[in-house]
């Protein structure tokens, strides 16, 4: 019996220590790495990816106010709107790919379908007009809130990473499931600010 309730802690422990793909994507808004994520911290984590004042302003309020109370089932309203990231795949809203699973885990079947289904013009990325498409066919009958969330988090992400020619790449995209693009984009913003200085 013992060691069984022993295999039972290694492998909690061990699933800890590895977040899925889902907590590594809101990981980069957790500025001071305590698991928790505050709307200034959101704000923090779009101002780094270059977002203007009044985007990150709306994006912080919206996400936190949003997300706050799914990831902290059980517990009592906070007013500070507290988003825990262990938490985070209770807050997996629908209206979307299920391009994440309900752990929070990536499912490259669904990323493929994803592009099969709507990449007509170029096959490695998404046009404005597919992207509309995209959430229109995800769309779930009197799901207004799942297609809000959806909606905003596709059109920022279009807002932000699309190419000059107006695609979203696909290579872009699934960088968002890893939760490697955020960081990356800091680090683009940093070298540029970099650049800039010592030109000037």
């Amino acid at each position: 019996m013992a060691s069984s309730s022993n295999n039972i802690d290694e492998e909690e422990i061990e699933r800890k220590e590895e977040p899925t793909p889902l907590e590594k994507h809101v990981m980069f808004f957790d500025i001071n790495k305590d698991g928790v994520i505050y709307p200034w911290e959101t704000y923090k984590g779009f101002r780094k990816i270059g977002s203007g004042v009044l985007l990150s302003t709306v994006a912080s309020i919206f996400i936190n106010v949003g997300l706050s109370g799914k990831t902290r089932p059980g517990k009592w309203p906070s007013p500070l709107f507290p988003i825990e990231v262990k938490n985070i795949k209770f807050a997996k809203h629908t209206s979307d790919s299920d391009i994440y699973d309900t752990e929070g885990r990536f499912v490259p079947e669904k990323f493929e379908e994803l592009f099969n289904k709507h990449g007509r013009t170029n096959a490695n990325a998404l046009t404005g007009e597919e992207l509309d498409e995209l959430l229109k066919a995800n769309k779930q009958p009197k799901d207004f809130a799942g297609h809000i969330a959806a909606k905003s988090e596709w059109k920022i992400l279009y807002l932000l990473c699309k190419d000059e020619n107006g695609l979203l790449p696909k290579e872009t995209i699934r960088s968002v499931y890893d939760g490697s693009l955020f960081e990356q984009m800091a680090k683009e913003k940093q070298s540029k600010k970099h650049r800039g200085k010592s030109s000037s």
